[in-house]
């Protein structure tokens, strides 16, 4: 059915009310958030995107004059939670997306949501790279650990906190890269990976720097390289992956970026990448930040923050069609 205007108004001024209605639509983006906002992230308390959306917050509440609520949603590796995003149409959703969105998207056959289309990551915030560790009595550094393992192809085992987690490609990616092979042994969370690696029933673990920085500065654990291209200034005396394999051009890191659902109003958009820029200005976050491990990000463009996303997917893409790994 057609919507004719209605009798009382003229042509003349009918014609005109685009042009009228043009600076309420605007004051109405503008007004962006008027009621609280939900950023949502994918894994459970206490872990580092749990932490890393909590110091968010509140600097986005101030900026907004909103409340901005983090809620859990743990589940298959962050996928209900961007399922959750996805299919929000209240247009108050965000969440704090990490590298295992980008990991999903390459190991899982099907998702109930197309990764590319139906989100869009708009604001990079931070990243961290990732640790090789073994035990006291381990491999005192990659060199022995890259022996024992082509000595021994497989009697060696590694611990990730699951299949087709981040930690278990970037271990993939490692193992590809030195030219040797380990047993993945998933578990459920760092601490119980952690528990296995002094236990000896694992010999090695691939976990986030910020995650283990207690138990590698407690000297629990020995952390034998970063994945990062640099070397952390939380651990310099840790070589980075390609500095321990020889291998120039290694660098992996996960990351942290603010999505929302796709097609976001662009003044919405506008107000998340304002906020997140100031974010990367504020010296008492970033320093936090950096305490937990962390890079601070600038946030980017949405363009080129989708565009690092979506090349993220490719490359993990081709790890999966490297190794063999079966997809899910």
């Amino acid at each position: 059915m057609t919507r004719e205007t209605p009798p009382s108004i003229g042509r003349r001024t009918a014609l005109a009310l685009p042009a009228l209605l043009l600076p309420m639509a605007a004051r109405a983006q503008a007004a962006w958030p008027d009621r609280p906002v939900r950023f949502i992230q994918g894994f459970g308390a206490g872990g580092t995107t749990d932490i890393v959306a909590r110091l968010l917050a509140p600097a986005m509440s101030a900026a907004w004059g909103q409340p901005v609520v983090v809620e859990n949603r743990p589940g298959a590796g962050g996928t209900l939670a961007a399922n959750t995003l996805a299919r929000a149409n209240d247009g108050h959703t965000l969440m704090l997306l990490n590298n295992g969105f980008a990991v999903s998207a390459a190991l899982y056959r099907t998702l109930p949501y197309d990764p590319r289309a139906d989100i869009d990551p708009v604001a990079m915030v931070a990243t961290t790279g990732l640790v090789i560790l073994a035990g006291p009595n381990g491999p005192k550094d990659m060199a022995e650990l890259v022996a024992q393992a082509k000595a021994r192809p497989d009697a060696i085992n590694f611990a990730t906190v699951g299949v087709g987690s981040t930690q278990h490609f970037v271990a993939e990616a490692v193992q590809s890269a030195g030219g040797f092979r380990m047993t993945h042994v998933p578990y459920r969370g760092t601490p119980a990976a952690i528990i296995a690696l002094r236990n000896n029933e694992v010999q090695v673990v691939a976990e986030t720097a910020s995650a283990v920085l207690g138990q590698i500065r407690g000297g629990e654990v020995r952390a034998l390289a970063i994945t990062s291209g640099q070397r952390s200034p939380l651990l310099p005396e840790v070589p980075t992956v390609a500095e321990a394999l020889g291998q120039t051009g290694f660098d992996i890191v996960t990351w942290y970026a603010i999505g929302t659902p796709a097609n976001a109003p662009p003044a919405v958009v506008r107000r998340i990448t304002d906020v997140a820029q100031a974010m990367h200005g504020n010296a008492e976050l970033q320093a936090r930040l950096g305490a937990l491990g962390l890079t601070p990000r600038a946030p980017g463009t949405p363009a080129e923050t989708r565009a690092t996303v979506h090349a993220e997917m490719a490359r993990w893409a081709e790890v999966v069609e490297r190794t063999n790994m079966e997809r899910q």
